[in-house]
């Protein structure tokens, strides 16, 4: 494998400062615990001087008037009694571990089985050579649902077969390595990211107290991301074609000048493939068919056909009949993944039996493990930001001081979107983020007239746009060895050189894309408007 000098891998200027000072923080969950003891410190402090809010939607039985929420000191011996005897609940009661675990062990199986892996690259290797870039980038996009899958066998992929195309490799890619990370949030179909987001959503609301009626629905962005690969695609595709690959110059390397290393991509047998996906294909349909008779069947499981006798006819739509088959789209996705990647394995012989399948989901659960100790920080933080009230206070004053600034609502999710990118160049983790964010930022947009899934979209944006240009990221230096197999002395500047363009254009057009959405007040997904009312203050 190639090595980079020293020099070349050296970061200058903003970058490089960008790179000090992100390897100088600890790792996201001792950030967590950090911010516990803040947060303790924060809240007797509060609870002594008195802050407090007006709570925008409960009543004073006392009074008449709005309730009045006072901060309350996490070392009051009630919320320490809290800490230590709900310990187990406050951890396995946080909303996205339950909705990830349960698509990962479908996912896990669909990865490790190898259906990730040839779907893809039968989908890049069937492409015409006059559209390679839009379906490498297409492929990506969509392979996010993949994991490691997408970084790990389609990026190499695309440079290889760029380079069979008489293409620079770099270019390949650089369009994959955009698709993959910088158009992360971006799909035809939530997954697993959906799941996690908003988890994390439904318990920053729940902490908040604003909507005790609100639950979360992981095609709740599901038009929104539609949307963003339809605007992504071509962007990538231009900055590819018309920026990247003319400033790398002609390829004269050959087809084969990166495999040197000893290191080239595995692919199983065509034929075992093929008759794999086939197996696979008619897995999915099965899947399909199976959530349809279920709507449509006698009976009707997952359609709540008394949803609406108990509320006002005018606030009743098919949405709220739906709901059951909204909050049933985990379970979909994790029988949709088992299934798809159990009939790959058994028809490409990579599934012997049983066993290997447990075995697959097993192995799957065990990748999960520093996810569940950031989930255990996480829940924490979450669920004592709630105890203090410090979390509901915190946004009834910003929405204050954002209504009192006079800045329309699309800027204030534009600028959103910006903060969530700027903060991705230091904290990679999309959970770990949306974690130390959402307590804040969900119930303040709510009170300015965003909806959770509002807020969660212009998330979203900016936290995948920035992905590709910071060095934290944990897949950068894995794009860099890739890179290296065919230019020795690419380092960690030419990987963030060449990837800028693709960043700052994502980020424009991601921002343009939420701004205008709101404006035109178009729903992100099945039952979920962009816009809020809060509930009716009742006694």
């Amino acid at each position: 494998m190639a090595e980079a000098s020293t020099a070349s891998n050296a970061q200058t200027g903003i970058l490089g400062w960008v790179e000090r000072t992100g390897n100088k923080l600890p790792d996201p969950v001792f950030i967590f615990f950090y911010l516990i003891i803040a947060l303790v410190v924060i809240s007797v402090i509060a609870a002594m001087t008195g802050v407090s809010a007006l709570h925008p939607t409960a009543v004073d039985a006392e009074t008449g008037g709005a309730l009045r929420i006072e901060a309350v000191s996490l070392l009051a011996a009630d919320n320490i009694q809290r800490l230590w005897v709900e310990m187990p609940k406050t951890f396995t009661h946080f909303h996205p571990l339950g909705y990830v675990l349960v698509v990962m062990l479908g996912a896990g199986v669909a990865e490790r089985s190898g259906f990730f892996a040839a779907g893809m690259s039968k989908a890049v290797k069937s492409a015409p050579k006059a559209l390679l870039t839009p379906v490498v980038a297409l492929v990506a996009m969509i392979g996010n649902h993949a994991a490691d899958a997408g970084y790990v066998v389609l990026i190499p992929l695309a440079g290889i077969l760029f380079a069979a195309a008489g293409r620079h490799p770099l270019a390949g890619i650089a369009a994959a390595f955009a698709g993959v990370s910088g158009g992360f949030s971006a799909n035809i179909s939530p997954g697993q990211l959906d799941a996690l987001l908003f988890g994390i959503t439904e318990e920053a609301v729940g902490a908040s107290a604003l909507d005790p009626s609100w639950t979360a629905n992981i095609a709740g962005n599901w038009y929104f991301i539609t949307a963003m690969t339809v605007l992504f695609l071509p962007i990538i595709w231009y900055v590819t074609d018309k920026i990247i690959e003319p400033r790398l110059g002609a390829w004269t390397g050959g087809a084969t000048a990166g495999a040197g290393s000893g290191e080239e991509i595995e692919t199983q047998d065509e034929a075992a493939a093929s008759k794999g996906l086939r197996a696979a294909g008619l897995a999915a349909l099965f899947v399909v068919g199976l959530w349809v008779l279920m709507v449509f069947a006698p009976g009707t499981p997952l359609i709540d056909e008394a949803a609406c006798e108990a509320i006002p006819a005018a606030d009743c739509s098919i949405h709220s009949e739906l709901r059951p088959l909204y909050q049933s789209l985990v379970a979909a996705f994790f029988l949709l993944f088992l299934l798809t990647g159990w009939a790959y394995g058994r028809a490409a012989g990579t599934i012997k039996d049983h066993r290997d399948l447990v075995n697959m989901m097993a192995e799957s659960m065990k990748d999960m493990g520093y996810y569940l100790v950031l989930a255990f920080a996480a829940a924490h933080f979450v669920a004592m930001f709630g105890w203090s009230n410090l979390g509901l206070i915190t946004a009834v004053h910003g929405a204050a001081g954002i209504e009192s600034t006079g800045l329309p609502l699309p800027l204030v999710l534009g600028l959103m979107v910006l903060f969530a990118g700027l903060l991705n160049l230091f904290v990679g983790s999309a959970s770990a983020k949306w974690a130390l964010l959402a307590p804040i930022l969900v119930p303040m947009l709510m009170l300015l007239g965003i909806s959770p899934e509002g807020a969660t979209a212009a998330y979203r944006v900016g936290d995948s746009a920035t992905n590709i240009i910071t060095p934290l990221m944990v897949y950068f230096p894995l794009i860099l060895v890739f890179a290296q197999r065919w230019k020795k002395d690419f380092g960690l500047g030419s990987l963030t050189a060449m990837m800028l363009p693709y960043s700052v254009w994502l980020l424009i057009s991601g921002t343009l894309l939420i701004v205008i959405w709101f404006y035109l007040g178009i729903p992100l997904g099945p039952d979920a408007p962009v816009g809020y009312t809060m509930p009716t203050v009742t006694p």
